[in-house]
């Protein structure tokens, strides 16, 4: 079946919405990478009763996928099946009351902490060095700079994107989230729509300053100019619980400057994979493959990754539409 045909079929079965559906659509620019094939159909919900109601008429052998703006993951070079669904505008709302600020999913963490900045609310200074979506960070407890969004969570709301139970809209404590290192407990399908958080008073000259000092250290530290989607690895732990630093065991195993097609491993921070061009998702996963092999090789600790990837190898839906 073609691809356009099999868009086509596809479209025919899934439920009206006051949102926009969009067959075919190439992933690639919306990634920080640059790199993958298409969504065979894109979703962006109007609001989150669009997207519940959306999803529960859902077939449910049609998979669901959520990107935000995709700059912590990689898109396979054969693109996605079934819906991927992107958070928008309707989705990026910010909100302040008292110490406490409430944001949709899709709002961007670096606008989370300057509002944070300008209200005189402490403790959300760490945002400003995350390049992503409240969304992304509520999945995967996003830190940096000695903070995580475990310090400042409070509730979240969220629809179900998964088979069992698909557009059932649940409010989230943080029992219920259990946050540890780099992720939540909540089931994978998950759709975050929106989180209250709660910081601590402070001086907004105080609190930009802080916020500048982050922003200087990464630009210091990180190639935030390349085609990249930040840190590659989560750090390891040893046998005794002590957290490593990935970098430093991907130095240790000769990895800095590895190149795998248009892939590098970034001479800057070794635990940062850029595309210096022309790379491929394969190139890409395929350098961070072997930068996995030859660190457990030399240190015998095994990697994983932080960045998530999704979607099919060349062969899927982008070349069946070539």
């Amino acid at each position: 079946m073609m691809a356009a045909e099999r868009n086509s079929d596809l479209m025919t079965r899934l439920p009206p919405v006051r949102g926009r559906l969009i067959a075919g659509v190439p992933l690639a620019p919306f990634c920080w990478f640059r790199v993958g094939g298409p969504a065979e159909v894109l979703f962006e919900p109007a609001d989150a009763g669009d997207l519940a109601a959306f999803l529960a008429a859902l077939p449910a052998d049609v998979p669901v996928t959520v990107i935000g703006v995709a700059s912590n993951l990689l898109v396979r070079d054969g693109g996605v099946r079934g819906v991927v669904l992107r958070l928008g505008k309707a989705f990026a709302g910010i909100r302040v009351d008292g110490r406490r600020i409430t944001a949709g999913a899709g709002a961007m963490d670096v606008n989370v902490a300057r509002a944070a900045r300008d209200a005189g609310i402490a403790g959300f200074e760490f945002l400003i060095g995350i390049p992503g979506t409240i969304g992304g960070a509520l999945t995967m407890n996003a830190g940096a700079y000695g903070a995580e969004i475990k310090d400042i969570f409070v509730a979240a709301r969220a629809v179900s994107g998964g088979t069992d139970g698909r557009g059932q809209v649940a409010a989230l404590t943080p029992a219920d989230m259990a946050f540890a290192y780099r992720r939540s407990a909540q089931p994978e399908g998950t759709i975050f729509t929106e989180a209250t958080f709660e910081g601590r008073s402070g001086q907004a000259a105080a609190i930009a300053l802080r916020m500048k000092e982050i922003q200087d250290a990464r630009q210091d530290s990180q190639p935030v100019k390349a085609r990249t989607g930040g840190s590659t690895f989560a750090n390891p732990a040893n046998e005794d619980g002590e957290t490593l630093k990935a970098w430093e065991l991907i130095e240790r195993a000769g990895c800095r400057g590895l190149i795998r097609g248009g892939a590098q491993v970034s001479p800057q921070h070794c635990n940062f994979l850029i595309n210096t061009g022309n790379a491929t998702a394969a190139d890409l996963e395929g350098l961070g493959e072997e930068v996995r092999r030859r660190v457990l090789a030399e240190t015998g600790v095994q990697l994983h990754w932080e960045i998530r990837r999704i979607g099919d190898p060349a062969g899927g839906l982008a070349e069946v539409a070539s």
